[in-house]
Formats: structure tokens, C-alpha cells, sequence
């Protein structure tokens, strides 16, 4: 039997692929398990995170340009850029999360 903890262990997960492994765990323990066994799981959570992140960054851009959040009120009005970003995150990160 391979070492599959030792192979898996340098595969960094982050907050998507965590999340994700978590929704595995509550809801699809099946598919979980054979991709534990098959020693594929780290990766596919990786890959997950990868591209939730690359979905998340994409709607953060998007949404900038909609509401027209300039580097310039950055500079222009610190405290308002700041809430506008949170509200901007906090929408694409419930989108990513769906």
C-alpha cells in the first residue's frame, strides 16, 4: 500500500478547499473515501481551491468595475474604498461559497 500520507502531506489546501473537504465529509463521505484511498484527495481539494480562488478574484474585479471602485478612492477617500471592498468580497465570497 502506498505511503499516502507522506505523499499528500506537502499539498497546501486553502479556505475553498477546505471548505470543500468539509462538505465531503457532511454529505458525500463516499466520495471522499475513495478519493482518500486513491490517494488523490489533497489534490483534487487543490485543485478545488484553485479555482474557487480564481473565480473569487475574477467577481472582486468584475464587481470593482461595476461599481466603478477606482485606485483613485483608494487615495481619494480611504474609509469609503475600505467598505466598499469588504461589501465587494463578502458578495463574491457567498457566490464562490454556493
Amino acid at each position: 500500500m502506498p505511503d499516502i500520507k507522506h505523499a499528500e502531506e506537502k499539498i497546501i489546501i486553502g479556505k475553498w478547499g477546505m471548505l470543500h473537504k468539509d462538505y465531503l465529509l457532511k454529505h458525500k463521505k463516499v466520495v471522499f473515501a475513495t478519493l482518500f484511498a486513491e490517494g488523490k484527495l489533497w489534490q483534487y481539494l487543490a485543485d478545488i481551491d484553485s479555482r474557487a480562488q480564481q473565480m473569487f478574484d475574477s467577481l472582486v474585479e468584475q464587481m470593482k468595475e461595476a461599481e466603478e471602485i477606482a485606485e483613485q478612492l483608494k487615495e481619494d477617500n480611504q474609509p469609503e474604498w475600505v467598505q466598499s471592498m469588504f461589501n465587494i468580497q463578502s458578495q463574491a465570497r457567498k457566490f464562490v461559497e454556493l
